[in-house]
Parts: C-alpha cells; sequence; structure tokens
C-alpha cells in the first residue's frame, strides 16, 4: 500500500529530501559554515555569496520532482521495513571530517 498520509507527504518525506539535499551540497554547506566561523558578526555581510550558493543547492533539489520521488520511494522502503519488522532504521548520515 502505497498511499500516503498528510503527515508524510508534508513532513516526513520533505525531512528525507532536506537531509539527502544538505548531504549531496556538503561542500556547500561546509564551506558557508567555514566563512560564518572565520567572520562572526560580519557573517550577513561576508558570507553572502556562500549563502547564495548554498541557497540555490538546496533550492535545486527541492524543487526537483524527480528528487522527490526518489525520497518518497526511500521513504516507502523504510515504512515497509518498518511495518515488516516493528524496528525504526535510523537515516545514515555522512560524517565529513572538519
Amino acid at each position: 500500500n502505497s498511499k500516503l498520509r498528510h503527515v508524510e507527504k508534508d513532513v516526513l518525506i520533505p525531512q528525507i529530501m532536506r537531509d539527502r539535499a544538505k548531504e549531496l551540497c556538503s561542500d556547500k554547506v561546509q564551506a558557508f559554515t567555514k566563512c560564518c566561523q572565520e567572520t562572526g558578526l560580519l557573517m550577513v555581510v561576508k558570507c553572502r555569496q556562500e549563502n547564495t550558493a548554498l541557497k540555490d543547492c538546496l533550492v535545486g533539489y527541492y524543487s526537483d520532482p524527480l528528487f522527490y520521488e526518489e525520497c518518497k520511494t526511500e521513504y516507502l522502503k523504510q515504512r515497509e521495513e518498518y511495518r515488516a519488522t516493528g524496528i525504526k532504521k535510523k537515516r545514515q548520515k555522512l560524517t565529513s571530517n572538519v
């Protein structure tokens, strides 16, 4: 049964999309984080370029219908495994060596 509830469409699948997009844009996340750490209070002004690159990367994934379908498929697979086993699988996050 692949019918989705409201919370699945509006909360759970978008959470997978955000997590995966952050992983896929990790170079831009790291560049923005590094800039903010080095700049301090002036980060709003000084890190504008890094912030724009990060937003563009993330929004590119959020607005991609194929990416949504991939994340929906991943969610449905996790839901199916949970229903079969009763064990919730945590998403593995990529760890970065910063």
